[in-house]
């Protein structure tokens, strides 16, 4: 596993479709991940730590982990198939670690929310970062 970072957001609110872009937190691979723009938003809020009156449905999802007594360790995108990518959530609670199914946007605004590290599968990484793909 490769451990990443977000390096951008790319918001454009005339489109339905929205760009992340992670990277190599100790490299030079980086590659998009084509989001929708309420994972987007819930992401860059996240980012710029901008709070709600209410819980949205990422905050939702973080304080069911914490009134749990769980937390979450890391996120890994770990399979590309198709043109789709498939994440995981690793939340501990006591001495149990279960991998939770996601998407990457979800993922990765609950990673934004709990400061958690992001990592990126090497044979997904090495897919989207051929020369031909490389952003």
């Amino acid at each position: 596993m490769v451990l990443m970072e977000l390096s951008k957001i790319i918001i454009t609110e005339t489109s339905d479709h929205q760009i992340i872009v992670l990277k190599e937190k100790e490299g030079q691979r980086s590659f998009p991940i084509v989001i929708g723009l309420h994972e987007a938003w819930a992401i860059d809020r996240a980012v710029k730590g901008v709070t709600t009156p209410r819980p949205l449905t990422h905050d939702l999802i973080s304080n069911v982990i914490e009134g749990l007594n769980a937390e979450v360790l890391r996120i890994i995108i770990n399979d590309l198939k198709n043109n789709t990518f498939y994440a995981k959530i690793i939340v501990q609670q006591n001495n149990s670690v279960v991998e939770i199914d996601s998407r990457p946007s979800d993922a990765i605004a609950l990673a934004m929310l709990k400061n958690t590290p992001i990592f990126v599968a090497k044979k997904v990484l090495e897919e989207v970062c051929k020369p031909e793909y490389n952003f």
